[in-house]
């Protein structure tokens, strides 16, 4: 469990997943359709959502590579974060938002595997959440040319990387979009 004391509460972390960072994602719409499948079990269960929103040089702040993917539509009373690092905490409200919220454990999914989604893993299980990774729910551009691995081999490792993660008193791992239960993840 958490080391976050008095953090019950579950939340799906949505990153990134803007039209200019997963325009020529892998896998694309496969993604996006769980990230999508995800949201509607996180609402249908109570589950809060939190949007994470990059914005840099490359993706200023109300272009239109900077909304997200019209398939995901985020609802008034769901948070958004906005931030210029690949750590979603980094020199954001996140923290204020998860603690307000009373939320202790995390499920992510997004985009992209090799730098904000890895980041924020790392970043939330060093703040004592327990972070879970949706193992189909994420997804990179292909940066082989620069002597990156492939896409499906990013992805592929951080799930297993991930997925046998741990750290005292918190917990880590992956699920499958098909296997994620919202009701089960939530207090009783």
């Amino acid at each position: 469990m958490t080391t976050l004391p008095d953090r019950p509460n579950t939340a799906l972390v949505v990153i990134d997943v803007q039209k200019g960072v997963v325009g020529q994602a892998h896998d694309r719409d496969k993604v996006v359709a769980n990230i999508a499948a995800l949201v509607e079990k996180a609402r249908a269960a109570g589950t809060e959502i939190v949007w994470v929103q990059h914005n840099s040089d490359q993706l200023p702040r109300d272009s239109d590579n900077w909304q997200y993917v019209p398939e995901l539509v985020r609802r008034d009373p769901e948070p958004v974060v906005h931030k210029t690092y690949g750590d979603s905490f980094e020199e954001t409200d996140l923290e204020s938002v998860l603690a307000d919220r009373g939320i202790g454990r995390l499920i992510v999914a997004g985009a992209q595997t090799d730098e904000c989604i890895r980041s924020t893993l790392h970043g939330a299980l060093t703040r004592g959440y327990d972070v879970t990774l949706v193992a189909d729910a994420h997804t990179t551009e292909d940066l082989s040319e620069y002597g990156a691995p492939t896409p499906d081999k990013v992805i592929a490792h951080t799930n297993l990387y991930w997925k046998y993660h741990k750290a005292p008193g918190r917990t880590a791992g992956t699920v499958d979009t098909a296997e994620m239960d919202f009701a089960a993840a939530s207090p009783a």
